[in-house]
């Protein structure tokens, strides 16, 4: 069977963005087992601090953000990173050919209760002669050279593109590597599962009100077909689900605070998603435009988003 190095050789990766992803899958791969010893490391619970979107830090949100961005800074590759829980950028390498996002660890709030979560991260290709600014980051994500997450469940998996095709890996705790599983993974273009929020409902807009209302009639109204609802509350969690077996994942525009109007960071979560989905053959949209088209104005911008089967995206945004 093939591992990690196996498949980024086979595809002609670049051997420095092959190493890039070994030093984060092999972070990966420490916070896994940080997550593991849980309570008996007194690992779980709250670090008594906000980032900077103003939520509540839990302590593993900063140990793996820490994990990650101590690995990824020492990286000669490196220009700079940008994490979900930094305020800033932080710096790297001036002469460093990488910059890459992350979400250290999606999902958080499923950590005390021992469910899942993940690490998201977006890789883009950038030199400069000197160091990095937040505007350096600021990149549409059709320009991404890799995109991937590591899910945290009963088994550890890692879920990459490098833009060519979609490839899933396993953990193997008895060698201490990725081995591939489920290659050039396609998501159908039609499917009856959805993944939404429901308590938020009353905060959408009339025409995502209509369209989940259509879901939710499944035989019995205009779609004349069941569907079904799962929702993880972890976003790495709903993604890997519609890649294994198909669904739609939306966390829609709202009006509960006009100043958070989309949920869901553009560069940590969206774009790497986005790229996933599309490279498996499914879309990613938010209301009005393709996630991977939009022009970043910030670091830590809130996007709405609506990926997942192609016709079903469609149909959600045709009402």
């Amino acid at each position: 069977m093939q591992n990690l190095p196996d498949v980024l050789a086979s595809n002609a990766t670049p051997k420095t963005l092959q190493a890039l992803l070994t030093v984060t899958t092999d972070t990966c791969i420490a916070i896994s087992d940080a997550l593991k010893q849980g309570s008996l490391a007194g690992i779980l619970g709250m670090a008594g601090n906000e980032n900077v979107q103003g939520e509540e830090q839990k302590k593993l949100d900063v140990i793996s953000n820490n994990m990650l961005k101590e690995a990824l800074v020492a990286y000669p590759a490196v220009r700079a990173i940008a994490s979900e829980e930094e305020d800033y950028i932080v710096p790297a390498n001036t002469d460093g050919e990488y910059l890459i996002a992350f979400d250290p660890l999606d999902g958080s709030s499923n950590i005390d209760i021992n469910a899942m979560v993940g690490t998201i991260f977006s890789i883009y290709r950038q030199t400069g002669d000197k160091p990095a600014t937040e505007a350096d980051f600021l990149i549409p994500g059709k320009e991404q050279v890799a995109a991937g997450y590591v899910l945290y469940g009963p088994s550890t998996m890692l879920v990459l593109t490098t833009g060519e095709g979609v490839n899933m890996f396993t953990y193997d705790p008895t060698t201490n590597v990725f081995t591939l599983t489920h290659e050039n993974v396609q998501v159908a273009q039609d499917t009856q599962e959805f993944a939404i929020n429901m308590s938020n409902q009353r905060f959408w807009s009339t025409n995502m009100q209509s369209y989940v209302n259509d879901l939710v009639k499944g035989k019995d109204g205009a779609r004349g077909k069941n569907f079904n609802m799962r929702w993880v509350a972890a976003m790495v969690g709903d993604v890997h689900r519609i890649l294994c077996r198909g669904g739609i994942f939306i966390y829609p525009w709202d009006n509960k605070d006009p100043s958070k109007a989309g949920k869901l960071r553009l560069m940590y979560e969206a774009n790497p998603m986005a790229m996933l989905l599309e490279q498996a053959g499914g879309k990613a949209h938010t209301h009005t435009q393709r996630i991977l088209d939009i022009q970043p104005e910030a670091i830590h911008q809130r996007v709405a988003v609506i990926l997942g089967a192609t016709n079903e995206v469609d149909k959600c945004l045709s009402y």
